[in-house]
């Protein structure tokens, strides 16, 4: 076994040794973050040449979410632990139900905190950890492994296709080297790392654009931002209370005072606040009017103001 596992990864663009950090370890504090950070730059470049496959990933994602579907992530180690730091982030920036996005990590909770490994080996554990999540086939799973061959992550993505759920699979390794079936495949090829294997560094800050920009995109195109602000985060800090006031004092113009008064009367909705305000409607026809622009603020003040 540990010579099968030996040559699925030697080869591996994720596994190779990167010339350009050859001698790192003589260089100096200063050189040594030079290489870092030239080595990062060429990350962003890398992500915008599969746009279009993101773009093939947050259609699929917005489809399900509007059919009343779900997204489950599923990772082992750092992979693991993105997807499970993007999922929890969604429901106070976007308001949703901690149901609708889900992350799943090999291992549970305790290795979100330290190393488990071995875990991320047992294909059969993936598939049964994400029906023990609750999936269904109306559901989109993003499994997500630098190295592409993460058995965890297979089993989640063979049992999801299994089943007639829709499966995005996101990798730092080429297209082509992928050997399971899947809808959409996002493939940054980062390279080598600097320190070799260490997929926390290239491979994670492309996951963690990747991931950001799947989660936000959606958001968007289901309403839950206005011109570029949040507007459907919930007031569960101090924080996020005033980025609340923030929000409509910035498109209202109203003083904090008033900003606040209305977020009150609006049960601190910052839409149904935004409503009240700018097309001067009470909190229940600020709500019908969201209701029937499907959550879209902009859409919602066209029908407040007779335009179509």
């Amino acid at each position: 076994m540990s010579r099968q596992i030996f040559d699925e990864i030697k080869d591996l663009i994720t596994e190779s040794r990167n010339p350009a950090t050859m001698e790192i370890d003589a260089k100096s504090t200063t050189d040594i973050l030079q290489l870092i950070n030239n080595e990062d730059r060429k990350i962003a470049y890398i992500v915008a040449a599969e746009l279009p496959y993101i773009v093939q990933a947050v259609e699929l994602l917005v489809a399900a979410f509007k059919s009343g579907g779900k997204l489950f992530y599923v990772g082992a180690g750092t992979s693991g632990r993105l997807g499970v730091l993007d999922a929890s982030e969604c429901p106070p920036t976007y308001g949703t139900d901690p149901e609708m996005i889900q992350g799943i990590i090999a291992g549970g909770y305790k290795a979100l905190v330290r190393s488990q490994e071995g875990v991320e080996d047992v294909f059969e554990q993936g598939a049964q950890d994400l029906l023990d999540h609750g999936f269904s086939a109306k559901d989109v799973v993003c499994g997500i492994a630098a190295s592409r061959r993460t058995p965890y992550v297979i089993g989640a993505l063979t049992r999801a296709r299994e089943m007639g759920g829709k499966t995005i699979y996101l990798t730092c390794n080429p297209r082509a080297e992928i050997t399971i079936s899947v809808d959409v495949a996002i493939c940054p090829v980062v390279g080598p790392e600097v320190v070799m294997g260490s997929t926390r560094m290239k491979a994670g800050t492309a996951t963690k654009l990747v991931l950001n920009m799947l989660t936000t995109t959606a958001m968007i195109r289901l309403g839950k931002v206005y011109e570029n602000m949040l507007v459907d985060l919930q007031m569960t800090s101090k924080k996020l209370e005033e980025r609340s006031k923030r929000t409509v004092m910035h498109v209202t113009g109203l003083s904090y005072e008033e900003a606040s008064r209305v977020l009150e009367q609006a049960g601190g909705h910052v839409k149904t606040a935004l409503m009240m305000i700018l097309a001067g409607v009470t909190p229940d026809e600020a709500r019908r009017k969201l209701a029937q622009a499907g959550g879209f603020v902009r859409q919602a003040l066209a029908y407040a103001r007779g335009v179509s």
